[in-house]
């Protein structure tokens, strides 16, 4: 049994270059970070997105019109994709990985919460990194997920996770663009300040993925009030992980 749990999610925008396609070596740079966090008593649990891009990158093209359709065929041949990417990288560093897909149905009270819990733990027991992912295969409408964030958000009040990071594409919340002189990054926000302001201001643009920064900030807020604390911070730095867990001040960190 290790000491602490954690739970990082790692949106498309992440592992995605300009052209939308993985890169590898990003994927390869947070597992190392995993790997060493595994060696001092730390367990993660990934939440992945990247499952429609992988597919695309497959496929090409899709013939189906319907837009839910295509996301069904993208994500249904891109999972095993970025399995067999995560797979391979956990395995040098002599490491196990398994893959859980879930529905919002999932999470509700009762026997499907129950199931959930039962393949959390017993992965966890066995050492193995558990990479979770919405099922986008099967889940439509009011089986989905309003975007990865949440996903990971329930993932963490379900394993009692010690902290839960979001890794996006920019450095975290900012008074304004982040792009912008006079813009400031917010260190730490209290689940009661009054911070939704700044949200539309500082959103860099449509990525491939589905949650902006105002999930981002609804879904922080949220799982800091459960007194897990959140992150949101730039999943494309080098060492973001490791430096979050030696408390640097990197990040927007989210506390009740």
């Amino acid at each position: 049994m290790h000491s602490k749990r954690i739970v990082v999610k790692v949106g498309t925008n992440v592992m995605t270059n300009m052209n939308n396609r993985i890169v590898g070596p990003i994927l390869k740079n947070l597992v190392r970070q995993i790997a060493y966090l595994y060696e001092r008593d730390i367990i993660t649990i990934l939440v992945s997105s990247g499952s429609a891009i992988a597919g695309k990158e497959v496929l090409g093209g899709c013939s189906a019109e319907d837009k839910s359709t295509r996301r069904q065929i993208y994500s249904s041949v891109g999972q095993p994709r970025m399995m067999r990417h995560y797979y391979s990288m956990f395995h040098d560093f002599g490491m196990r990985c398994g893959q859980v897909l879930a529905t919002k149905r999932d999470f509700a009270p009762g026997k499907y919460r129950e199931n959930m819990i039962n393949c959390y733990e017993g992965l966890l027991d066995e050492g193995i990194i558990p990479i979770a992912n919405e099922d986008d295969a099967v889940s439509l409408s009011m089986s989905m997920f309003t975007d990865n964030d949440e996903l990971a958000s329930l993932v963490a009040e379900l394993v009692n996770a010690d902290m839960l990071l979001m890794l996006t594409d920019i450095d975290g919340l900012y008074t304004g663009h982040p792009e912008a002189e006079e813009s400031k990054l917010l260190h730490h926000v209290r689940v009661h300040d009054n911070v939704e302001q700044y949200v539309q201001a500082s959103e860099k643009g449509e990525g491939e993925g589905r949650g902006g920064m105002k999930s981002k900030l609804k879904i922080a807020k949220d799982t800091a009030s459960k007194n897990i604390p959140t992150y949101i911070a730039n999943g494309k730095n080098e060492n973001i992980i490791l430096d979050i867990l030696e408390g640097k001040e990197v990040g927007t960190k989210f506390t009740i």
